[in-house]
């Protein structure tokens, strides 16, 4: 049989603490420092829930609501302009686009959101309430006057109407925004 012999690793691959294990322990420590740092980060904001109510006038759920849109858009600012304008739209088929609009105007000042997160925002507000008869008071308003006039138009009718037109037309304009620079 034949012995064959390996050179012996050095450095901080061997583990040796006085070429390098404490090095390797340094950097190690570096990263695990990192890694926390910026896991905390995301609940820094947290525990000042209360601070940014109090000192904005907002409800708690509003002031989570702030936190959650500036988080977000700090970590993917293009996801969080669509993802707003498509919430917006359809929250004003849910509540209406006057609450709406005045709920997302104040999250999106106390978030101190970029422009393009206010011009997705504005987008589903205005584009949203065309989707159903619901979304707006002035459709509802319209609708009565078109009913004086001995024009009826139906509650599905609009929606089926409203599913054919609002999504591209919500869709085209969020991608307009996305082409504009910042």
């Amino acid at each position: 049989m034949t012995e064959t012999r390996t050179a012996p690793r050095s450095g901080a691959a061997s583990g040796d603490p006085a070429l390098g294990g404490r090095s390797l322990r340094l950097v190690m420590l570096v990263l695990a420092f990192a890694c926390g740092a910026s896991v905390a980060n995301l609940y820094y904001a947290q525990p000042l829930l209360g601070l940014i109510r109090q000192s904005f006038g907002l409800s708690s759920g509003t002031a989570a609501l702030a936190v959650t849109l500036r988080q977000a858009e700090i970590a993917a600012p293009q996801s969080t302009s669509w993802g707003a304008g498509i919430l917006a739209a359809v929250a004003t088929n849910l509540l209406n686009n006057l609450p709406v609009g005045l709920i997302a105007a104040t999250i999106g000042q106390a978030a101190q959101v970029p422009l393009h997160v206010t011009g997705a925002i504005l987008i589903g507000v205005d584009l949203g309430p065309n989707l159903s008869v619901t979304g707006s008071l002035a459709t509802i308003l319209w609708l009565i006057v078109l009913r004086r006039e001995g024009e009826h138009v139906g509650a599905m009718q609009f929606l089926k109407l409203g599913i054919a037109v609002m999504p591209p037309a919500l869709l085209l304009a969020l991608a307009a925004l996305s082409i504009v620079p910042p």
